[in-house]
């Protein structure tokens, strides 16, 4: 008889009999599994919109204030913010941030670039809020200084960045350079914490 079952391809044990078939309660598992992954999602895009909400104002508010400088200030005299201790001066900057390495502006120009595409890349994986807003300033800063690179003379991607906030004894920046330098400074509290971008602690 086992034989004969086993010709025709009849099992003979309650296993045979299941196989290839979805277990009945596989269904019901799965839903709450996604179920409980549901709320992880929703968080993540949440940071996501924090992240490029921040980068947004940030990209915003340098591009405003550099057109301000160079309709109003730009070939004017330095206006006095705070007697000589801090002034806007406007000037054109082929360099990185604080006018450091004016040879190397289409270098620069690409780091800018894979920056913004490392950051869109790492956005897949956010959850935690200090990490979304760091990133999203760092995404604004380096947004708004690529396109003073892209659009301003002397030429495509080797354009002059509008600098003007001018400190006594220090480099004149923009608002873009510091929104850079505050997220790159969260940036290291945050590592130096052990709080990853996902929302994870790790302690060395």
């Amino acid at each position: 008889m086992a034989e004969a079952e086993r010709i025709i391809g009849t099992p003979d044990t309650p296993d045979a009999a299941g196989e290839g078939q979805e277990r009945p309660d596989a269904e019901p598992e799965r839903e709450q599994q996604e179920q409980e992954q549901a709320p992880e999602r929703t968080r993540g895009k949440r940071r996501v919109a924090v992240l490029f909400a921040v980068a947004l104002f940030a990209y915003l508010l340098d591009v405003g204030s550099k057109m301000l400088v160079v309709a109003k200030l730009e070939h004017h005299e330095p206006i006095e913010i705070i007697g000589d201790w801090l002034r806007f001066a406007a000037i054109r900057n082929a360099g990185a941030a604080f006018g450091f390495g004016e040879a190397f502006t289409i270098i620069f120009t690409v780091i800018a670039a894979a920056v913004i595409v490392v950051i869109a890349r790492l956005a897949r994986k956010l959850r935690s809020l200090p990490w979304a807003i760091a990133l999203g300033l760092l995404l604004g800063g380096a947004l708004g200084n690529l396109t003073d690179r892209i659009f301003r003379a002397p030429g495509v991607f080797e354009g002059a960045v509008v600098d003007f906030i001018a400190p006594k004894h220090f480099a004149v920046f923009n608002l873009a350079d510091s929104a850079i330098v505050c997220g790159g400074i969260l940036i290291v509290i945050l590592s130096f914490r052990g709080l990853d971008p996902d929302g994870t602690v790790h302690k060395d």
